[in-house]
């Protein structure tokens, strides 16, 4: 049975007062942090954010339990972190209210580059994870920034910018993953940057039955425009043709940055295709996708995977994703 492992690695919940810096060193790109030992010694705050990850994120939640035990708990930080901040926008009615939880999220972020991050699990934890793998701050600044950008708009202009956000946001948690696997690789870095992309696509695809629910179209525009779609016809849900040849053509994009992202596998350091095992997500999805025609309202891709686990944890055996 796998389980996660409550400690970043041996010596984290004592670390001796020199790692205990009180802020960044001018505008260097690692996190250093003040970290309360005695706070991350509660299982309460680790449990509290795998549970979290396990109810509102469990694809990547299983992708986690896969990761060397010594990483686990830091990646459900980031993997948390990412679920607060993604529930920002579905979570509250009026964007205002959106903006100042994404200002908290900022406070936060900033009270743990100085070294003193509020005491509440997530932060706790996030901190206790910078703090040893010297994470670098701008990959959880882009993270925060790029969400709180989304607020206030229910659409995406272009292919371009969509793919944008999913670098900013996908891409920017893999890096972050990767570093806490101690992995530096450019050709690591590049296949994090394509699976973020394909990932985001492939979630705004999933989700658009959700937030055509909201009145809310996340399928870029231009490609819309393409096939002469418009946004009351996601809304409504319609099926036709010209509405499957435009998600056809967006999924296919997806696919084309999946498929980057493996043929680099020959290239990539050891256990870092354990951090791109959720790849399996992307390429079922994808797959079904196809088998209902890129009918995206077709009841059968609303089905969890039941075979996921399975599917990653096969990969992880031939050192694949």
């Amino acid at each position: 049975m796998l389980k996660v492992s409550e400690n970043f690695t041996v010596g984290l919940l004592a670390p001796d007062k020199k790692s205990r810096l009180s802020s960044c060193q001018g505008h260097g790109h690692k996190l250093c942090v003040r970290f309360n030992s005695a706070r991350t010694s509660k299982i309460s705050d680790i449990q509290y954010c795998v549970d979290l990850v396990k109810k509102y994120d469990y694809e990547n939640y299983l992708g986690t339990l896969l990761l060397p035990k010594n990483a686990q708990r830091a990646a459900f930080a980031l993997r948390a972190f990412n679920v607060e901040l993604a529930q920002v926008q579905d979570a509250v009615s009026e964007n205002k209210i959106g903006l100042m939880r994404m200002q908290f999220w900022r406070d936060t972020v900033a009270k743990i580059i100085q070294g003193f991050p509020p005491q509440a699990p997530v932060a706790t934890e996030l901190a206790g994870a910078c703090n040893y793998y010297k994470l670098s701050r701008r990959w959880l600044e882009r993270m925060l920034e790029s969400r709180a950008a989304q607020i206030d708009k229910d659409f995406f202009k272009s292919m371009k910018t969509i793919e944008e956000y999913a670098e900013h946001v996908n891409s920017s948690l893999y890096y972050l993953l990767l570093e806490c696997l101690g992995i530096k690789n450019v050709h690591a870095d590049h296949a994090a940057s394509h699976l973020g992309k394909a990932q985001g696509i492939v979630t705004a695809i999933r989700a658009t039955p959700f937030h055509a629910s909201k009145r809310r179209v996340y399928l870029p525009i231009d490609i819309l425009s393409k096939y002469r779609v418009s946004h009351e016809d996601i809304i409504r849900g319609n099926s036709s043709q010209h509405v499957k040849d435009a998600v056809f053509d967006i999924a296919s994009i997806a696919h084309q940055h999946l498929e980057k992202a493996r043929s680099l596998k020959s290239s990539l350091p050891p256990e870092s295709n354990l951090v791109f095992l959720n790849a399996s997500i992307c390429d079922h999805y994808l797959k079904s996708l196809q088998k209902v025609d890129f009918n995206v309202f077709d009841g059968k891709l609303q089905h969890k995977n039941a075979l996921l686990a399975y599917h990653m944890y096969a990969n992880k055996l031939r050192k694949k994703f």
